[in-house]
């Protein structure tokens, strides 16, 4: 090989070496710009369950604020994974409150009283809503071949699922 051609082939390699993924600049952007109000998505719900887990009432006191703390765990389990792969790729993610509240796509609730009932329905609500953002974002991620980041984005489908069916099974008594 020429002295040239061994130069362009380090070149390239130390560009290669520099690359976080293999993924295209367009998809890190596009994959980036999806996992970031996802992201967002996760600190509100994140926040309203455990919002809601505070300031359970009632009958049922004991068994709601303990199924509210367990999904408030989960959902905040993802945020590392969400903001840690949009880093892996070369992408950013949110960097403060407020950029969160720039990108969340979920509703606050900052209602000074809301009866048990009220919480379930609106949380189920989101968690369906959340379904929905992380198909479409999965959908992204499958475009561009990130097998990694659709991997977590299945389980964190199923787990989002089995959050729904269970407020889901419990409004149906209330």
């Amino acid at each position: 090989m020429s002295k040239s051609g061994s130069h362009a082939v380090l070149e390239r390699e130390k560009k290669a070496s520099e690359t976080m993924t293999d993924l295209s600049s367009d998809a890190v952007a596009e994959i980036s710009n999806a996992l970031r109000p996802l992201l967002a998505d996760v600190f509100s719900l994140y926040l309203k369950t455990k919002n809601f887990h505070w300031h359970m009432t009632g009958r049922h006191f004991r068994d709601y604020h303990l199924l509210l703390d367990e999904h408030a765990d989960q959902i905040f389990s993802m945020t590392d994974d969400i903001a840690e792969r949009a880093r892996k790729i070369g992408g950013t993610t949110l960097r403060s409150i407020g950029d969160v509240a720039q990108h969340q796509r979920l509703k606050d609730n900052n209602a000074e009283e809301v009866t048990p009932k009220e919480m379930l329905l609106d949380l189920r609500s989101d968690n369906l809503q959340f379904t929905r953002y992380l198909r479409s974002t999965h959908e992204i991620c499958e475009r561009h071949n990130d097998v990694a980041t659709t991997s977590l984005i299945e389980n964190w489908i199923d787990q989002t699922e089995r959050r729904t069916w269970f407020l889901s099974e419990i409004v149906k008594d209330l």
